[in-house]
């Protein structure tokens, strides 16, 4: 059975269109798709044995199975490895960065609860609002804001409407700092 030409196309962008094995590329050749193990040796059809060949080469190469892959190829391989490490560690870290913001966002609520019992903040607020501030001032500034806030105004909604005045404010002072 022979290759779609979708397959064999996926298979020339990952490559470069450059043949894998001498280097050569169009015009000055016709690229084909090589399998690395034969179809003749058990061979699949599956891209990560597939490998972008001129005329030349494939046919020189025949049905031979390689006995150690293209240099390109197997730097390619180190380059996605290091790639899917790359990603995976950075989804490591923020993950580890959304946790410690819902830690932050939470102990926040708990002071503003301290004070007043019967409230807390809504999640609209914590996501958007409180989110910001502790992403531009940092967890301190805003703690010290929730508790200047809520000990000088007994009303929980003016409380929280000084709350942001002081963000801001600081916000603005970094500004101009």
């Amino acid at each position: 059975m022979s290759l779609s030409k979708k397959i064999r196309f996926e298979v020339f962008k990952r490559d470069g269109f450059i043949c894998q094995y001498c280097g050569g590329h169009p015009p000055a050749i016709i690229l084909e798709v090589d399998h690395i193990i034969p179809v003749s040796k058990k061979g699949t059809d599956d891209i990560d044995n597939l490998v972008t060949s001129c005329f030349d080469c494939n046919r020189g190469k025949s049905n031979r199975e390689l006995t150690s892959l293209p240099q390109s190829t197997i730097e390619k391989t180190e380059e996605l490895k290091e790639k899917e490490e790359q990603y995976l560690e950075y989804k490591k870290i923020q993950t580890k960065i959304k946790k410690r913001i819902q830690k932050e966002i939470s102990d926040i609520d708990e002071i503003y609860t301290s004070y007043f019992p019967e409230w807390c903040l809504n999640d609209r607020f914590k996501n958007g609002s409180l989110s910001l501030f502790l992403k531009m001032l940092g967890v301190t500034r805003v703690e010290q804001a929730m508790h200047l806030a809520c000990g000088r105004i007994n009303d929980d909604a003016k409380a929280i409407k000084y709350f942001c005045g002081i963000c801001w404010n600081r916000i603005k002072d970094m500004d101009n700092g």
